[in-house]
């Protein structure tokens, strides 16, 4: 079973950049397809980006282009490299694991996933 840490979180000015960092431990990452999902006040959790173990991705659209998702299986932790951040980014942010192989788009569906973090906090003013 496998536990997961988010950090990296903060408050940064719109057209700004956040790294967020997911450190897994219990297990490797190498035996889980992994994501973010965000959630905003009054809103419903939703996925961002998905990464296999094999290292292909994939993105919503209103993060496309603008954030990229990567993992350091020898650091057994999961990014979040956010660029040109937009006050309606503002959220809170998780990190997501789990064994089970669904359909790349699955990979953005907060069903699909078991294991999830605590969440860091990430603020975009204008």
């Amino acid at each position: 079973q496998v536990q997961l840490v988010e950090s990296g979180g903060g408050s940064v000015q719109s057209g700004g950049s956040l790294r967020l960092a997911c450190a897994a431990s219990g297990s490797t990452i190498s035996n889980y397809y992994m994501a973010w999902f965000r959630q905003a006040p009054g809103k419903e959790r939703e996925g961002i980006a998905g990464i296999t173990s094999g290292g292909t991705t994939i993105y919503a659209d209103s993060v496309k282009g603008r954030f990229t998702i990567s993992q350091n299986k020898a650091k057994n932790t999961l990014y979040l490299q956010m660029n040109s951040l937009k006050p309606e980014d503002t959220a809170m942010y998780y990190c997501a694991a789990d064994q089970q192989w669904w359909l790349l788009p699955d990979l953005l569906s907060i069903d699909r996933f078991e294991y999830w973090g605590q969440g860091t906090q990430v603020t975009v003013s204008s």
